[in-house]
């Protein structure tokens, strides 16, 4: 598959039936892992990725086989769901937030990589640089834990709510994408 028809299937990012289905022999396998959405909630980036791939001709059951995993929360489970993934050879793995993503990355040289991060992907060794990825990665990257945004976000919440006096952000310890600065 070429670069462009990988950001076309995350494009919409979504969509993915709530569990793993059994699906017609022969057909490519999609899989789509992501660390933090619940399979009983899967949520609208799902249905958009559904939409967005059956735009692009491939039908879930028809011409490929679409499969949803979770880890729902529990980070450390991503590698060995990653590690099923590999061993089942799938067509190709999109991988959303970044642990699950480094985790695929680490996983295999061959299956390519779609995946959707909010930190540099070079930076984070998921590609050789954003104009020529290389590899077998490529993705899309949402830079929200660049360029100041949690300042600014917090900036308009005080100015919002002036009179608050406390302010808590609930994260899960387990992501590594949650950082003290």
């Amino acid at each position: 598959m070429r670069r462009r028809d990988f950001i076309t299937l995350l494009g919409g990012a979504a969509a993915w039936p709530l569990a793993t289905q059994a699906q017609p022999v022969g057909l490519p396998v999609v899989a789509y892992i992501s660390a933090g959405i619940s399979a009983a909630a899967p949520g609208q980036t799902l249905v958009a990725l559904r939409q967005a791939l059956a735009e692009a001709g491939y039908v879930d059951g028809r011409n490929v086989a679409i499969q949803f995993h979770t880890a729902e929360g529990q980070y450390d489970r991503i590698p060995t769901i990653i590690d099923e993934l590999v061993r089942r050879q799938v067509a190709i793995i999109v991988a959303s937030p970044t642990p699950a993503a480094l985790a695929a990355k680490a996983a295999t040289k061959t299956i390519p990589i779609l995946f959707g991060v909010t930190d540099d992907p070079v930076k984070l060794g998921l590609v050789a640089s954003l104009a020529r990825p290389g590899g077998n990665a490529t993705g899309v990257n949402f830079y929200l834990a660049e360029f100041g945004l949690s300042a600014k976000r917090l900036g308009l919440l005080r100015e919002l709510v002036p009179q608050a006096t406390r302010i808590a952000a609930l994260v899960n310890p387990k992501n590594a994408e949650t950082r003290r600065p």
